[in-house]
């Protein structure tokens, strides 16, 4: 029999930890990645990078890196020009770099009459075509820019947080930030230092996490021990309130949610500069008209640059939505991996968890690679796994909480409860005795390669 063949699409921190997964499970494999190197958007110069200069981790470096590979750095959040370095030293650490194929844009995937999936691209030497036994696609989830529409007409600088680059973007303007996630508040502080004027218009209220809670980053704390969700949100809610005060007598509105149920804001300088009357909060947008912006609460402003903090949506604009199961805003998958027709497409980071870190999305890759490992050198285990995923309940990501149901919060998890679901099922598939069945009918998946650490 013929030895399988995969490939990943994208050479980001997700399409690394395939690569490095089907890498050391002895799994063949061609990487494509549409800009000139690795590191996905943390390569501010790869035109879909939606990176700005003063962007940092917003997650701690020892939570957030490679167990196998740790960074150079003592920095906590170190800056994208560390982080691009180091993607670019990990991918040349482990071979690599030369799997992928730069500078190649997939254009589309097919179901093959032989089987698996036909890949196409656009590459240096023109157009090309791969049959492959599956294809993992780790494309990214912060590529597409989530554009609302407004009523009405704006007649200044209207810009998506995608296209903004550099706080020279914003000198001498009055500036008008929709949104206040973590990128629209890192924007904001940039902004009262060139700006003009900044105003920051919100529609609901939110959570402030401080990057240090007692001389440590905060997310290193209780690290191993996760506390029951409702435990967690009491505790965590006093101690955010004796560090970082009440965000509503800065202007915020009340959150209309417990904390925890949407992502975090991890930038307490937002809350100085509106105490020290360096920008303001205001309500949701009413209407566009020329360059005033009307307000839902009566109220009005004059901006010369309309900046929307609104996030991303998901794509896979390379393969029909039927092929990955969506349902709503985001594909239904088992363990945000596998669709459960078990078509030969898998998905690498459709994630999004506060604290997971690269290296559980490299436990995602490793669960992957087990199931191809399977596949190929023990179909039984495989089969098994899929009667798994059809016959039982998935399992529940959420850890407990009830997240908010916003389209950015689709595929959002629970890092510890997702982390405890893929190793089971990958325990599972090696025929572990800590898979959800005890790894009753699967069987081990034995390698026949060895690949150098």
């Amino acid at each position: 029999m013929s030895e399988l063949r995969y490939a990943i699409i994208g050479a980001g921190p997700s399409g690394l930890s395939a690569a490095r997964a089907l890498q050391k499970a002895g799994i063949a494999f061609d990487g494509y990645e549409a800009s000139r190197g690795v590191g996905g958007l943390w390569d501010i110069e790869n035109p879909r990078s939606t990176m700005y200069e003063s962007a940092h981790l917003i997650s701690s470096r020892t939570t957030t890196e490679f167990a196998e590979f740790p960074m150079d750095t003592q920095a906590d959040y170190p800056s994208h020009r560390t982080l691009i370095r180091y993607f670019r030293d990990f991918a040349n650490r482990f071979g690599l770099t030369g799997r992928f194929r730069f500078d190649t844009k997939v254009t589309s995937l097919e179901e093959s009459d032989e089987g698996g999936w036909m890949l196409r691209a656009d590459g240096p030497d023109g157009a090309l075509a791969e049959r492959y036994d599956g294809v993992i696609l780790a494309n990214g989830t912060l590529a597409e820019p989530n554009v609302p529409t407004f009523r009405g007409e704006f007649a200044g600088e209207l810009l998506h947080t995608s296209a903004y680059k550099s706080a020279a973007q914003l000198t001498g303007k009055r500036v008008l930030i929709i949104g206040a996630g973590n990128s629209g508040c890192d924007i904001a502080v940039d902004a009262v230092h060139h700006a003009a004027s900044v105003d920051m218009s919100v529609r609901r209220g939110y959570y402030f996490v401080p990057r240090y809670l007692f001389g440590r980053p905060s997310d290193t704390l209780n690290q191993g021990r996760p506390l029951p969700a409702r435990l967690k949100q009491f505790v965590d809610k006093r101690v955010l309130r004796a560090f970082t005060g009440d965000p509503v007598r800065f202007g915020f509105p009340k959150p209309d949610y417990k904390l925890y149920e949407s992502h975090p804001i991890v930038n307490t300088l937002i809350l100085n500069h509106l105490g020290q009357g360096d920008l303001a909060i205001r309500p949701d947008i009413d209407r566009f008209d020329g360059r005033t912006v009307h307000f839902r609460d009566g109220s009005s402003g004059e901006y010369d640059l309309v900046l929307l903090a609104t996030g991303y949506t998901l794509d896979y604009p390379f393969v029909e939505r039927d092929a990955l199961h969506w349902n709503g805003w985001s594909p239904k998958l088992f363990l945000n991996v596998f669709p459960p027709s078990f078509n030969g497409l898998y998905v690498m980071g459709m994630i999004e968890a506060s604290g997971i870190g690269w290296q559980g999305r490299y436990e995602q890759a490793e669960l992957i690679a087990e199931y191809l490992a399977a596949l190929e050198r023990d179909p039984a285990a495989a089969a098994a796994f899929r009667e798994r995923v059809a016959g039982e309940p998935w399992p529940d990501l959420t850890g407990g909480y009830k997240y908010l149901g916003l389209e950015r919060m689709s595929y959002y998890v629970n890092k510890d409860a997702y982390r405890r679901a893929v190793r089971a099922a990958a325990a599972g598939l090696r025929g572990g005795s800590s898979a959800p069945d005890g790894g009753r009918g699967i069987r081990s998946a034995r390698r026949s390669k060895k690949v150098p650490a």
